[in-house]
């Protein structure tokens, strides 16, 4: 019974994960084709490189909308409902980011609409990776056992991780052996269009998961929540019980189920988590890593090859988080990470002051991307699924993404304009910023290892800014 039921849940949390291998795929299939974007559209339209630094990261526009409105749809529609939503916007996006032309502009005939129209379907896909970010991790935390959550949310990293990693190989397959010109006129529609395939397959699969326990309390469905829960739980006595608590937890007088009821501290360390999350500057390593391996003395071939190593080292690291976050702790993984990733930012800023280009450089990155992954990464998206109460989840879910692709939209767009002001100084700050992150999870987060989605709502104090046990 209990083999059957961590099939059952193992099951869920993969489908549920798919959201996250969808995220990762597309936020980071643009690094293959940012290039050729270049050729194609910004620089054959004759405009500059904050042009191309937007449209590389238009679809941080939509991960805000998608971040913003999916308080508003997961409960209203359900956390299960939200997810095909954001499936049937991946599968758009895909299709119409490889061929913007289709309907209204001619193929080769590169205008400044068709850009509008480019960058209109990567906002599409933008907000499917927003809704999918905030709903995907709060699904499975709705979801899982207590003492498994840490790892079951942490895999949403690591399926966001596979993603890039997936990508990547497609992107280099796809480039392997072939001329610049062939890159630049059909290639990159190719990179685009691969994401169909994950994008059915996760719309497909949800149709076969169940809305999570929460949920279906909050709308008067008990039955059917205990039925989910005593899946999971391989105990019905335990599934009652816990039910109980979401019982209690939702029908509490103390609280009104406004955002600050249970005070503006939990939102602020939400938030800081996401902010912090992306002003590390992990996703100008993702987003731009074959251009800065080329930078690096790299041909185009050799800097995707480079870009694949690294992503291998990313889900090693991540599979690290994965087993240590229910043993160690949130905060340990947060702290020591915080710390490698400085070393890492702080080397790479060095050997640019010093105009030093190689395998340090490459050494360097490859301490931070790593020191990332087994930290920041999983850890933040474990967190925010933790910390909110059942009342304000959704939409407290929703500021704290919204704020995150906010963050993403800023560090990503600003990138190429800042390394043409000083490589040093941009990687410095992001050193400060890893820096920064340490103290902030030292003074502010709370760990949460083992403790029920209920018992965490102890942590904070209903009506007050004030956070207990925070050291514990």
């Amino acid at each position: 019974m209990k083999n059957k039921n961590n099939f059952y849940i193992v099951s869920i949390t993969l489908i549920a994960t798919l959201g996250g291998l969808l995220f990762g795929y597309d936020t980071a299939v643009i690094s293959g084709a940012e290039q050729a974007l270049q050729t194609y559209l910004t620089d054959s339209l004759g405009l500059s490189s904050l042009v191309h630094g937007l449209t590389v990261s238009s679809a941080l526009i939509g991960c805000i909308i998608g971040g913003l409105i999916s308080g508003f749809l997961s409960n209203n529609l359900g956390r299960k409902n939200a997810l095909i939503v954001a499936a049937v916007l991946f599968l758009v996006s895909a299709l119409g980011s490889a061929y913007p032309e289709v309907f209204f502009f001619n193929v080769g005939d590169p205008t400044i609409g068709l850009l509008n129209m480019f960058i209109f379907y990567r906002i599409i896909g933008g907000i499917g990776v927003g809704l999918a970010s905030a709903i995907s991790p709060t699904y499975i935390g709705e979801t899982a056992p207590a003492q498994i959550r840490g790892k079951l949310v942490a895999w949403y990293q690591f399926a966001v991780i596979f993603g890039m990693l997936v990508v990547y190989f497609v992107n280099w397959g796809i480039a392997n052996g072939q001329t610049s010109e062939w890159i630049n006129d059909v290639g990159w529609r190719y990179m685009f269009a691969s994401e169909t395939i994950p994008a059915l397959l996760f719309l497909v699969l949800l149709f076969f998961v169940p809305e999570t326990p929460r949920y279906l309390v909050s709308k008067n469905k008990g039955d059917e929540a205990l039925n989910v829960l005593e899946k999971v739980n391989s105990s019905k006595e335990k599934a009652k019980g816990i039910l109980k608590d979401i019982h209690e937890s939702l029908n509490t007088n103390k609280t009104s189920g406004k955002l600050f009821s249970y005070g503006k501290l939990v939102i602020v360390v939400g938030v800081l988590l996401s902010i912090f999350q992306q002003f590390v500057g992990i996703n100008v390593a993702l987003y731009y890593a074959p251009r800065i391996f080329e930078s690096m003395g790299a041909g185009q071939s050799a800097s995707m090859v480079q870009t694949v190593v690294m992503g291998i080292v990313n889900v090693v690291f991540t599979i690290i988080a994965i087993q240590t976050v229910d043993k160690w702790g949130r905060k340990p993984l947060l702290m020591i990470g915080s710390i490698g990733m400085a070393v890492g930012m702080f080397g790479v800023a060095m050997l640019a002051f010093l105009d030093i280009i190689g395998i340090g450089t490459l050494l360097f990155i490859i301490l931070y991307t790593a020191s990332f992954m087994m930290s920041w990464g999983p850890i933040c998206w474990v967190l925010l699924s933790e910390i909110f109460p059942n009342k304000i989840r959704g939409q407290a879910m929703a500021i704290a993404v919204a704020a995150q692709w906010a963050a993403n939209f800023f560090i990503s767009s600003t990138y190429p304009s800042m390394m043409e002001f000083s490589g040093g100084l941009t990687y410095g700050f992001y050193g400060l910023m890893s820096i920064l992150s340490a103290i902030f999870v030292w003074k502010l987060v709370p760990e949460t290892k083992g403790k029920t989605l209920e018992q965490l709502e102890g942590i904070w104090k209903p009506n007050t800014e004030e956070v207990t046990k925070i050291a514990k």
